[in-house]
């Protein structure tokens, strides 16, 4: 190796030196043996020089390539050479320029993520306040000519601000976790005892839009280790969404399996699913799979990604499977009450 060789070249010279000297003290060498360490330490010293400048011009060129990583040039990487000490420099530097890719491209995706979420908000918020306006203005004019039409204006008003309250409060909710700002209280529950006090909230709707219940429960206690309140509105939001985006499918599917370590709660519907394409693209914030739809019908885009927040945050795993018109499935697990583990409160 190249160090080595520095190394050993610097041990000969001093070596060849030392042979010199003693030949100047002592008469008896012969003066053939003191030309030969004079050409050997000439030969050494200029291969010792032929080495350092090939290390000066190694070093020129990475101080180049540096130059243009720092200029954001972060596909540059470094060559490695046949020396280990320099080979370990090159490879913290291109692990170091690798890890500066990956947060410029993070860097990217957020600022793009950024710009389409307060697009998308901008957007839900203006609309629904635009029409708010638009029917006080009517109800101020007296374009409303019957007491019937007025109420209806004031119930359209009203279903459009509980809209746009609900858009709101779950824009601050997801800025709360993402500032870690809201607390757990970790606690034993009963997971399938949460599942049947919340179906029994949304009992109204599935009575009105005529949707059939399919409920695999288990009987007996299935406790998980949680926070109540953020577990309440994961099942809450997924409820609600299997019910607006799947009632044409007139089913709706709950199911709790008892695994190892922790318990999952699959909750389905047989309605149009999701492309395959989009699945991925489901829990990301401000996602709708009909980008025409009004903030009324597709409500806020949020709701699954304040899911998956709370499922993580409570060391869980939230997914989606679908098959569309056949069974669209969101699922997610949280840890049993025997399974040790340390929560982010």
């Amino acid at each position: 190796m190249k160090n080595d060789k520095y190394l050993l070249l610097t041990i000969l010279q001093f070596i060849v030196i030392i042979g010199l000297l003693l030949i100047d003290l002592n008469d008896q060498l012969i003066g053939l043996f003191k030309g030969t360490l004079f050409i050997l330490l000439f030969s050494v010293t200029f291969i010792h020089l032929i080495l350092r400048l090939r290390s000066k011009a190694r070093l020129k060129h990475m101080i180049v390539e540096l130059r243009r990583a720092i200029k954001g040039n972060f596909k540059t990487r470094l060559l490695a050479q046949d020396n280990s000490l320099f080979d370990e420099v090159v490879f913290s530097v291109n692990e170091l320029i690798e890890q500066l890719e990956k947060v410029q491209i993070q860097s990217i995706k957020s600022q793009t993520a950024r710009r389409s979420l307060l697009s998308s908000i901008s957007h839900d918020i203006r609309t629904p306040l635009t029409s708010i306006i638009g029917y006080i203005d009517a109800l101020q004019d007296d374009i409303a000519t019957s007491e019937k039409e007025k109420q209806e204006y004031l119930m359209i008003v009203s279903k459009k601000a509980d809209s746009l309250k609900q858009l709101i409060d779950e824009i601050f909710d997801m800025a709360k976790l993402d500032a870690d700002e809201i607390s757990l209280k970790v606690e034993s529950l009963d997971l399938a005892e949460i599942a049947r006090e919340l179906l029994i909230e949304f009992l109204p709707k599935v009575k009105n839009d005529h949707t059939e219940l399919h409920i695999s429960i288990p009987e007996t206690k299935c406790y998980v280790i949680a926070d109540r309140l953020s577990l309440m509105r994961v099942i809450r939001n997924i409820i609600q969404n299997s019910l607006e985006h799947g009632k044409v499918g007139k089913i709706l599917g709950i199911e709790l399996i008892e695994k190892a370590n922790e318990y999952q709660l699959l909750i389905w519907d047989q309605g149009p699913g999701i492309p395959k394409e989009n699945l991925e693209f489901v829990f990301e914030r401000m996602y709708r799979g009909d980008l025409s739809r009004t903030l009324i019908s597709a409500g806020s885009g949020l709701g699954l990604a304040i899911a998956k927040a709370l499922v993580e945050k409570n060391q869980g795993e939230i997914w989606v499977e679908s098959i569309p018109w056949q069974k669209t499935t969101f699922g997610f697990s949280i840890p049993r009450q025997n399974n040790s583990n340390t929560f982010k409160k």
